[in-house]
């Protein structure tokens, strides 16, 4: 076999090669019954028995652009015969420009970028430059948030995820975000939830000491943990509350940036600047993997006599920044972001709501843009869960498998099914997603 065969594995070799050699991540490997891909375009993708399946999952969230946009293909191709790659101390142009291009869109003094390959990394890294900047070593972030697999991103993690790696001794202390459908402050409306949330995020941070304080990470709409949109005055409060002890403020765009959430930075919808900003995913939309840290004048004042201590092989990758370059001006001429904003209203809002009504197990639908989770419940009056906390059901099998079967891939964590389609997905397409999901929710149920 040649480099140029590999298109020319079958699926069933493709899936035997797997299933000898692949270590797969978050999984007991012996349970593995991985889908081929063998082709993806747009929306959709094709698995090895030939099925067309509109992708409600972007995969890991990030192909907001879609699969093999032909301006993402080209830059990519055209970098590669320019400049593969070079070692970060070298400016290169595919960096340089994919650095001013963020922090176009960045909010407020944001007007630095340390690449990082993914956004573990970039949280890291985050971590480590408000501690660096402040002196203190204590990190608070929520419960129910991921921010990444790597050791300080995971036990700063507020899912169950966190657990097997958490021995409490990397100084993060988690707390509790507003999340009115699951109250943790017994609250009836957005605004007592709003209000409740901050009272018990000031009165942690008086009991931990504000002086230990570095940071408050978080990601301005939580997504694997359940796109739970915050309330109006949430993120303020938040800032306001970092101002007064001294305290960075990094916010978590790695999902729900680059027009995922109908902004450009989920941020943006509460007009708050944070001191640091976390991204990856849809800067390039996966194509070749890229995060980073938008930074503050104020913490980039710390480094510019003082060297800082990290840094990676692969930062700022030319064939990555190539790909942002091209995502962020292809979603620059297409309006992208105002395209995920009016899929948001026009489209996932009204028909999700419908299915409130006319399902039993449909407990809630929250979300904006090209972001929506639906909240499966056996019982919507004591909101019980269709499956556990950290795991799943027959229930919520069911309506995997019910999707799959009408052409739909839908992507499930726990008792929720989110859906995350491409944020350049047409109406059309959106719309067909919603009604597979409405058809396999009454046959899963029925």
């Amino acid at each position: 076999m040649t480099d140029s065969d590999l298109a020319d594995l079958s699926p069933e070799r493709t899936y035997e090669l797997d299933r000898a050699h692949v270590f797969h991540s978050w999984s007991a490997q012996g349970a593995l019954d991985p889908i081929v891909i063998t082709k993806a375009q747009g929306s959709h993708i094709w698995d090895g028995e030939g099925n067309r399946l509109l992708d409600f999952t972007s995969q890991l969230v990030y192909t907001n652009l879609g699969h093999q946009h032909p301006r993402l293909v080209k830059a990519i191709q055209e970098q590669a015969a320019t400049l593969c790659t070079v070692a970060p101390p070298y400016a290169n142009a595919a960096r340089s420009e994919a650095a001013r291009l963020i922090t176009d869109h960045t909010p407020g003094d944001l007007n630095r970028v340390f690449f990082t390959n993914g956004g573990a990394d970039a949280n890291e890294h985050a971590i480590r430059m408000a501690r660096l900047h402040t002196g203190r070593h204590k990190v608070l972030s929520r419960y129910r948030s991921y921010h990444g697999g790597t050791h300080l991103a995971i036990n700063a993690t507020g899912d169950p995820r966190r657990w097997a790696s958490d021995d409490a001794t990397a100084g993060t202390i988690h707390f509790f975000g507003p999340f009115l459908y699951r109250s943790a402050f017994y609250s009836t409306t957005e605004e007592e939830e709003c209000s409740r949330a901050l009272a018990h995020l000031r009165q942690l941070i008086a009991l931990e000491g504000p002086s230990t304080i570095a940071a408050i990470l978080l990601e301005s709409i939580p997504g694997t943990a359940g796109i739970m949109v915050p309330p109006p005055g949430y993120l303020k409060g938040v800032r306001e509350l970092c101002d007064e002890h001294g305290i960075m403020l990094i916010a978590d765009e790695v999902m729900a940036g680059f027009g995922r959430a109908g902004e450009w930075f989920a941020i943006n919808r509460d007009d708050v600047v944070p001191d640091l900003l976390t991204f990856a995913k849809g800067v390039n939309s996966g194509y070749v993997p890229l995060g980073g840290v938008a930074i503050s004048d104020a913490i980039y004042e710390t480094f510019r006599e003082r060297s800082y201590p990290g840094g990676l092989t692969y930062s700022g990758h030319p064939l990555a920044c190539g790909a942002a370059v091209a995502t962020i001006r292809t979603m620059e001429d297409e309006g992208t972001v105002e395209h995920s904003a009016a899929l948001g209203r026009d489209v996932f809002e009204p028909g999700l709501k419908a299915l409130v009504d006319k399902h039993e197990w449909v407990g809630e639908v929250r979300g904006t843009g090209a972001f929506w989770a639906i909240e499966l419940v056996r019982d919507s009056q004591t909101r019980e869960p269709l499956a556990p906390y950290g795991g799943s059901s027959p229930e919520v099998s069911a309506v995997v498998a019910e999707c799959k079967k009408r052409g739909m891939l839908p992507m499930t964590n726990f008792n929720r099914v989110h859906l995350v389609p491409p944020v350049n997905i047409s109406p059309d397409e959106a719309a067909e997603g919603i009604s597979i999901l409405d058809d396999a929710l009454t046959a899963a149920a029925g």
